[in-house]
């Protein structure tokens, strides 16, 4: 099965998302930048679904380290955010990120891109 690591701040989004994943996916969870990068040195992960604002780290420098990093440079990105301006996309993907979807996320279409991502 694959593993999905959910990076988000918000205890109410991680518990969507993870009902969301549940049965299809492994799900691991950080809640903070500095941990979502501890947990992939730990352990690989085959997705990160990663929240831009957050104390501390923000997503746009996780995901900078993310595609620094030799060892997760292939792992793909996806943001869910509450920033949904275009301008906020253009920030995401200039980061490194595969996609970018607005919060409140619409199942179908998270589901959608996950299974895209992870068929590669």
């Amino acid at each position: 099965m694959k593993t999905v690591l959910v990076v988000d701040d918000t205890p109410d989004s991680i518990m969507v998302l993870c009902a969301l994943l549940k049965g299809r996916y492994d799900t691991r969870v950080a809640i903070s930048g500095e941990a979502a990068l501890r947990l992939l040195g730990a352990a690989p992960v085959d997705l990160v679904l990663l929240d831009a604002v957050m104390p501390g780290m923000d997503g746009y420098e996780v995901c900078r380290r993310i595609r620094a990093n030799p060892a997760t440079v292939a792992v793909p990105v996806v943001f869910l955010t509450a920033q949904s301006a275009p301008e906020d996309a253009a920030r995401a993907v200039a980061a490194g990120a595969s996609g970018h979807l607005a919060k409140p996320v619409e199942p179908a279409l998270l589901l959608a891109m996950v299974e895209r991502l992870l068929a590669r």
